[in-house]
C-alpha cells in the first residue's frame, strides 16, 4: 500500500489534498497531519511514500523543513511541498530542505495530481544505478537522489526541470547538440508548451548562475532553444563534456 503524508495547518486545504490524492490513487493511505509536533513524531514513526506539505504551519514559517529534515535521516523520503510562499523565498529553503519539487498555492488539482503522480513513477519504479560519471563531469544528477549538483553544489530545480536538464546535458557530445522542443515535451508530464519550456530553462540558467556566474552553456536564439547553431525550433546546449 502507498502511504502519503499530508502535513497542512489548514483543514480544508489538507481535505482537498488528500481527496486528490485518493481521486488519483485509490489504494493510498493518506495520514493528515496539522502541526510540525505531530508531523514530525509520525515522519519518525512511519514508513511514508511521499510527504505532501506547507512550509509554514501555523506561527511557524519554516515548520516544513524540521520536517523534510527528520524524513531524510530515514532515507530518501520524497517531500513536494505546496506553499504560498513566492518562488524566489522559496529558493533558499529549497536548497536547504532538499525538497523533490514545488506548487505554489493557489494550485489546481490537474497540475498537483500530475506532479504528484510523477514523483511516485520515479521513487516506485525501483533503484536505478547509473554508471559512475567522470571525476571532471560538472554536473551530477539522479532523478532518485536530488538534489542535482552543478560543479559540486546543489541545484534548486523543481523535478521538470531536472529532466529538462538531463536532456540538454545528454545532447553536448552529439554531432548535433540543438534540440528540438518535442524531445522536452517527452519528458515533461504537464504544461506541454514552447512557453512552459522556455519557463524551465531560465529557471535551470538561473539555479547554475547561481552556484556558477560564469555559466554560459545554454544558449537560446529566436525560435531556438539549444546547446550550437541549428535551423530547427528547440534549444541548443553547449554544455562542457
Amino acid at each position: 500500500m502507498t502511504r502519503i503524508a499530508v502535513v497542512e495547518d489548514d483543514k480544508p486545504t489538507s481535505t482537498q489534498l488528500r481527496q486528490w490524492i485518493e481521486r488519483a490513487r485509490p489504494d493510498a493511505r493518506v495520514d493528515q497531519w496539522y502541526d510540525r509536533e505531530a508531523a514530525v513524531a509520525a515522519v519518525a514513526r512511519e514508513r511514508y511514500d511521499l510527504i505532501v506539505l506547507d512550509i509554514e504551519l501555523g506561527a511557524e514559517r519554516n515548520a516544513g523543513v524540521a520536517i523534510i529534515m527528520e524524513a531524510g535521516r530515514k532515507g530518501s523520503v520524497p517531500v513536494l511541498v505546496v506553499s504560498g510562499m513566492p518562488s524566489d523565498i522559496y529558493r533558499g529553503v529549497m536548497k536547504a530542505a532538499d525538497a523533490w519539487d514545488y506548487l505554489q498555492k493557489p494550485v489546481g488539482e490537474h497540475d498537483f495530481v500530475e506532479t504528484f503522480l510523477d514523483i511516485l513513477r520515479e521513487t516506485q519504479k525501483g533503484p536505478v544505478t547509473p554508471p559512475p560519471a567522470a571525476t571532471t563531469d560538472p554536473l551530477q544528477l539522479d532523478l532518485l537522489k536530488p538534489p542535482p549538483k552543478w560543479k559540486g553544489k546543489n541545484l534548486n530545480l523543481p523535478l521538470a526541470a531536472q529532466r529538462i536538464l538531463g536532456v540538454l546535458y545528454a545532447r553536448r557530445l552529439s554531432p548535433d547538440p540543438s534540440v528540438p522542443f518535442s524531445d522536452f515535451f517527452e519528458v515533461v508530464k504537464s504544461g506541454r508548451t514552447k512557453e512552459n519550456v522556455r519557463k524551465q530553462i531560465s529557471t535551470i540558467k538561473t539555479a547554475i548562475k547561481e552556484v556558477d556566474p560564469g555559466f554560459d552553456c545554454i544558449v537560446a536564439e529566436p525560435c531556438l532553444l539549444y546547446t550550437s547553431p541549428s535551423p530547427r525550433d528547440g534549444l541548443l546546449s553547449r554544455m562542457p563534456s
